[in-house]
């Protein structure tokens, strides 16, 4: 058996020194890592100066003279928000970039990954624009539907209107494509009305993804006459096709550094500036999103999304789909320990250990010539030089690096966190088993999972069985002024295409679906914002994926194909986050065509006021729900300052009909209710009440003369014969 107990001075003696160290302190982990590898480049030759050629986009914070540091280290701007720039850096300028008293903080992090029919009914959207029920005025139309992902197929007909003549999409930046003759934009380019998209058919990616022609369907398609339609499906389009991890075989290695959260925030600003341009408001939906952390790498990332949303500007993002892993651990002072086992389909796990005080950080590897143990005491770390330890070591014949990196919490200032990082050539945790054991009494200790997962060894050792699910919000739904959004389900199979049943069972009823994350948040917030349905939503996909992959595993969940203009299309059913994010997107849409002003404080207060609470045992908000399932119709009613009035139902009557007749007259009709009494109210917007009486039905039906009211839209209350059918509904006089 092996034991190992590091000391600075073995530390310190594993690391090199260099003549002029760049400021770590100033960078993201990523830019770290590139430092790094800048100073090793140094001294190689040819190959330094390749990667010298790379440029990456960031973020930097400039304190004063900001274009002549920006010149002065060959730096392309970007963007600007206040003294925070995005900006592309030349690699091998990075390092002197750090040490300039000018600039206080460089930050650029990996892209993301990504993770209708009777969706509308679910969320109650349907009352917002049913037939001749309710006027026609809450379908998104006025409104800037903004998606930004990956796979669009821009020739599907759900983005044409309800009969496929006119075309929705106005404008797309491609990131990825290579297409950039002439471009003006830092990557890729756009493409700019129905002639130049539909002749391009789909963004570059779109031949081997399709997950935004689905979310894109989810939020704002047509239906093209099929039960499939999203929920803003006359809204105008506008897409940015950005680079996800999927995309990164597309991606040039000399090119890769160009994808980062930076290049997302530019994605951002391209489809509000697109919406200001045409004077409308606009809601981003973004069903991406990357683990949260405690360096502050999402800093100034965070700070430039509050700049851009505000009146009008609303961005919604997925939550995430980590729900079902056991993500999070605690020590609390008084215990000597808490751990658990690592596992991986791939070669590492990593995670965040946060404390308030030293401890003990214990990798014990279980094989059958015994075990061996590496014990980290975080004492000296911070005192290493980058206050970090790299180290290889063997344990039954495996290579093993062991990677331990300290810093302040950019929370609080009197806790410390460690990432811990180990890689094993091969699969970590088979056959051999990997432990991690956090020691030390008097410590308040934290365990944050980023990759691989926690699995419980009970018959090796039953004191390392500690995890929740907890704490797995994804960034940027994780941002205080972006909207998270989680995941509900009800349809629990589909029948497919072939006639197969295909079933997965994820929550019924509205209840939240065991994949959704939940929060807290890293800094102890409450997210998700809100919920929607997630689980087997049917939607648009992309033809060219199809066409290319007409046997993957998820073609088997296609319900229909169909052809348009001689090419064979799809609806789809998927589940995720992904899906009930748009679905929100799309149902705030119909809010700001109410009141193109509303902000995401404005918005949190709706859902305070109008969610559906599935599970009553719980208090609202919640790290499960947020404020509960969004209520579209409730919520509108809401907006347009109607849920105050007093005699103002939340509710649509059942079995009611209130439909504007010719001669300035509204006709209520009962359905199968010939006779009774009913109470009629009409209300302005501005909730004054112009018209109220009494009526004795004799042919289950009355008409009300409304031809002295000015045209416009009203809230009409009726109390029926029965409580199914009482409540109100909006009309366009």
């Amino acid at each position: 058996m092996m034991k190992l107990l590091y000391t600075f001075l073995l530390f310190a003696l594993a690391l090199p020194l260099q003549a002029q160290r760049p400021n770590y302190g100033k960078m993201s982990s990523m830019l770290r890592q590139i430092a790094h590898q800048q100073n090793h480049c140094q001294v190689k030759g040819k190959k330094a100066r390749s990667v010298n050629r790379q440029e990456i986009c960031a973020f930097i914070r400039i304190t004063q003279d900001a274009d002549e540091v920006l010149e002065h280290h060959s730096c392309r701007k970007l963007a600007q928000f206040g003294d925070i720039y995005i900006a592309s850096i030349p690699l091998n300028r990075l390092n002197a970039l750090s040490l300039d008293n000018r600039v206080t903080r460089i930050e650029a992090n990996r892209t993301h990954s990504v993770h209708t029919d009777i969706l509308a009914g679910n969320i109650n959207a349907l009352p917002v624009y049913q037939g001749e029920q309710l006027p026609q005025a809450y379908t998104g139309k006025g409104v800037v539907m903004g998606v930004m992902d990956i796979g669009f197929d821009l020739t599907h007909p759900n983005f044409y209107d309800s009969s496929a003549t006119n075309y929705r999409i106005k404008q797309m930046w491609d990131h990825v494509t290579t297409d950039t003759l002439e471009s003006d934009f830092y990557v890729g380019r756009d493409y700019i009305g129905t002639e130049e998209l539909l002749a391009l058919g789909h963004s570059y990616d779109g031949i081997d993804q399709t997950h935004g022609t689905h979310t894109l369907g989810i939020a704002a398609g047509s239906g093209y006459n099929t039960p499939y339609r999203g929920i803003a499906y006359e809204s105008d389009i506008c897409l940015v096709a950005n680079a996800s991890n999927e995309d990164l075989p597309l991606i040039d290695s000399m090119n890769v550094y160009k994808y980062t959260y930076a290049t997302d925030a530019l994605g951002f600003k391209y489809i509000f500036d697109y919406a200001d341009s045409v004077g409308k408001p606009c809601v981003i939906s973004f069903s991406e999103g990357s683990p949260q952390d405690f360096q502050g790498y999402d800093v100034l990332y965070y700070a430039i999304l509050d700049s851009l949303v505000g009146p009008g500007h609303i961005i919604v993002a997925s939550a995430g789909n980590n729900g079902d892993q056991v993500s999070y651990f605690h020590k609390e002072p008084g215990r000597e320990l808490a751990g658990n086992f690592l596992y991986s389909t791939t070669d590492h796990v990593s995670g965040t250990i946060k404390t308030d005080k030293d401890i003990d950080i214990r990798t014990v590897i279980y094989h059958a010539a015994g075990n061996d143990t590496i014990i980290v005491p975080t004492q000296h770390l911070i005192e290493l030089p980058d206050s970090e330890l790299v180290d290889t070591f063997y344990a039954n014949g495996l290579r093993y690096i062991l990677d331990v990196y300290a810093y302040p919490s950019c929370y609080e200032e009197n806790e410390m966190c460690y990432d811990y990082t180990i890689t094993v050539m091969g699969r970590l945790g088979s056959p051999d088993r990997v432990s991690l054991e956090l020691i030390g009494r008097e410590a308040d200790v934290h365990f944050y999972k980023l990759d691989g997962f926690l699995l419980p060894r009970p018959q090796i050792n039953p004191l390392l069985t500690d995890g929740e699910k907890l704490c797995n919000i994804h960034s940027p739904s994780s941002a205080p002024n972006v909207i998270c959004v989680g995941a509900t389900g009800y349809r629990t199979e589909v029948t497919n295409y072939l006639g197969e049943q295909k079933v997965n069972a994820n929550g019924t009823n509205g209840e939240r679906s065991s994949y959704s994350s939940v929060g807290p948040t890293y800094d102890g917030r409450i997210k998700p914002d809100v919920v929607a349905p997630g689980t087997n939503v049917i939607s648009s996909y992309s033809s060219y994926y199809l066409e290319k992959h007409p046997d993957a595993s998820d073609i088997k969940w296609d319900v229909a194909h169909f052809d348009f203009n001689g090419r064979t299309y799809a609806w789809n059913t998927n589940t995720g986050t992904s899906m009930s994010t748009p679905a929100v997107g799309g149902a705030i849409a119909l809010w700001l065509q109410a009141n193109p002003r509303l902000t995401p404080q404005d918005i949190m207060e709706v859902f305070s006021r109008t969610c559906r609470r599935v599970d009553d045992s719980l208090d609202y908000p919640n790290i499960y729900y947020g404020y509960g399932q969004i209520d579209v119709y409730k919520g509108l009613l809401d907006v347009l300052n109607l849920t105050g009035i007093e005699g103002i139902s939340q509710n649509q009557p059942k079995g009611v009909e209130i439909l504007p007749i010719e001669n300035g007259k509204v006709k209520i009709v009962f359905g199968e209710y010939k006779h009774g009494l009913c109470n009629v109210q009409i209300y302005s917007l501005a909730g004054v009440k112009l018209f109220a009486e009494k009526y004795n039905m004799e042919d289950g039906s009355i008409t009300i003369d409304v031809k002295d009211f000015p045209q416009g839209i009203y809230a009409i209350q009726v109390n029926g014969p029965t409580a199914e059918m009482t409540g109100s509904t909006l009309v366009r006089l």
